[in-house]
């Protein structure tokens, strides 16, 4: 009766860890997307302004921007949609780190604990950038669908200033959209470009976090706080902007582009297409487009979402990341 008795009183941590890491994993992503989104709309909207490409079916690049700069597209959203426009699309946003982040803390945590940990508690460097980008580019697979939602409905307020007619009404619509325009596959549409920047992200974010905080409490000797949190959080932020642009912005384009009645893209063929029409059309730092955003953006994100992430785990007795 007794390991019975042991059995029934296990907290939910204790019995079900995969699925609890799963579940805090997705309510910390959740606050830290609803607190960071209009800089992801606003990083989105000058990823796309200027696009070369455009002009070759005709589109006038020049007269499609009415604003440049980070501040001045975020006020001309205010000033022109109205505030609520700044969390267009956080719907399928959060959908889609319900997904992706839950895949990718339970894949990082798993590999972590499974292949690159030694006995003693540590890890080479190489393992957890491996470990890193694994879990990041299995996370983003699995969520592509509701992150190619999210930046077509984000982009939904300047098609209206443009005249042309909307796209999608909503999630559900969208996702039909895609996928009576391009069946299954569509779904599916840029998802390359997409797990290429979530490897590289989830470097920046996930291994530098870890390797940070390793480094601090092992190191240096901070304790395990708040303080060695916050640290660790803005140094992966910074990193995982700086690695994630270039393939954020190839990633953009190509989820926005127009597409015919097989769901074949109208602009490029591929994310070397668009990398290579981005470079000759508008110089290499295009690929840059929306940086100042994009990390202004990962910072606060990855603070908020680590330091929810650790005290939520404290708070229902799971171990600290």
């Amino acid at each position: 009766m007794t390991p019975r008795l042991e059995e029934g009183t296990r907290s939910l941590p204790e019995r079900w860890p995969w699925a609890s890491k799963f579940v805090l994993s997705a309510c910390a992503a959740t606050v830290a997307e609803l607190v960071t989104f209009p800089l992801d709309l606003t990083k989105t909207r000058l990823q796309i302004q200027g696009e070369a490409a455009l002009q070759r079916l005709g589109g006038n690049a020049e007269k499609a921007v009415p604003y440049r700069g980070m501040i001045r597209t975020a006020a001309g959203i205010v000033r022109e949609e109205g505030w609520l426009k700044l969390w267009q699309g956080a719907t399928p946003a959060i959908y889609r780190h319900i997904v992706y982040s839950g895949v990718r803390m339970l894949a990082y945590e798993q590999l972590r604990g499974s292949l690159i940990r030694r006995a003693d508690d540590s890890f080479p460097l190489w393992k957890s950038v491996i470990a890193g980008m694994m879990a990041g580019a299995i996370g983003q697979f699995v969520a592509s669908p509701t992150d190619l939602v999210k930046v077509q409905m984000q982009m939904e307020g300047r098609r209206r200033l443009e005249g042309k007619p909307p796209r999608v009404r909503g999630v559900y619509h969208a996702f039909l959209m895609i996928l009576s325009e391009g069946g299954v596959r569509g779904l599916w549409a840029g998802w390359v470009p997409n797990v290429q920047r979530a490897a590289l992200v989830n470097l920046g974010d996930l291994t530098t976090y870890d390797s940070v905080k390793h480094i601090l409490l092992r190191k240096i000797g901070l304790q395990d706080n708040i303080l060695c949190h916050s640290i660790a959080s803005v140094c992966s932020g910074l990193v995982a902007a700086i690695l994630g642009t270039p393939a954020d912005v190839i990633k953009t384009r190509i989820m926005n582009q127009p597409r015919d009645k097989q769901g074949r893209g109208l602009l490029y063929r591929s994310s070397i297409d668009c990398t290579m029409q981005a470079i000759r059309g508008e110089g290499f730092m295009s690929l840059y487009k929306g940086f100042i955003p994009t990390w202004m953006r990962m910072a606060p994100w990855s603070l908020v979402f680590w330091l929810t992430y650790e005290q939520i785990r404290r708070i229902s007795g799971v171990s600290s990341f």
